[in-house]
């Protein structure tokens, strides 16, 4: 399979782009999903975040209160440091299993990790291939106000926690601009997917004249 990392700032768009992959039939890993699984009660990882920001983001029925959990981590680099040092590898080191699996039966030749902090961790290099799906600022503030019924002042915290769009643009071999219409985000999609399998083509002629 071709490994492709979808990634981007926080509502910017990536869900949108990752459905349409979906739909061309690439396998879509949303690591946030894998990340929830990992902190599920009376796991590992959830026995050291308990120790280390205490009962206080602890819920009654023993599940991670992420409203206060988060409210520590975009406020405080050294706690989401902390946080992403703990779980990041333990997503990366689940992805590489479900990808020798899904390898090993052949159904899909593009592997879609979806997570917004993949640059951030460090994880780019693991993938073939790293899109950024990036958007306007002005127009990010907007969703992210609407999606979580957050204050601008609140959405801005979460956006500046994260690594800004322009250097993340650094690492992209392709660029999806949701900044216009749902049509032409699309558009840039079907596009980008008909690249990717160009790439997995020339992936596996490499490997083959190897």
């Amino acid at each position: 399979m071709l490994t492709v990392a979808l990634t981007g700032g926080i509502a910017t768009g990536k869900s949108v782009v990752a459905e349409v992959l979906r739909n061309l039939g690439c396998y879509i890993h949303h690591s946030d999903k894998i990340a929830h699984e990992l902190m599920k009660p009376l796991s590992p990882a959830w026995e050291k975040i308990k120790k280390h920001f205490g009962e206080n983001v602890i819920n009654p029925d023993k599940t991670i209160n992420r409203s206060k959990l988060g409210a520590i981590i975009f406020s405080n680099n050294d706690e989401r440091q902390f946080l992403n040092n703990l779980i990041h590898p333990l997503v990366i080191k689940k992805e590489k299993e479900i990808i020798e699996k899904l390898d090993r039966k052949k159904k899909y030749n593009i592997f879609i990790s979806e997570a917004a902090l993949t640059i951030e961790a460090n994880y780019a290099r693991f993938f073939d291939k790293v899109v950024v799906v990036y958007c306007k600022r002005d127009i990010q503030i907007k969703r992210l106000i609407d999606r979580d019924y957050i204050t601008r002042t609140e959405a801005i915290k979460k956006i500046r926690s994260q690594m800004p769009s322009k250097e993340k643009l650094k690492y992209a071999d392709y660029i999806i601009d949701t900044s216009d219409s749902i049509a032409s985000t699309i558009e840039q999609t079907e596009r980008l997917y008909r690249n990717l399998m160009m790439d997995y083509a020339i992936k596996y002629n490499d490997k083959l004249e190897k």
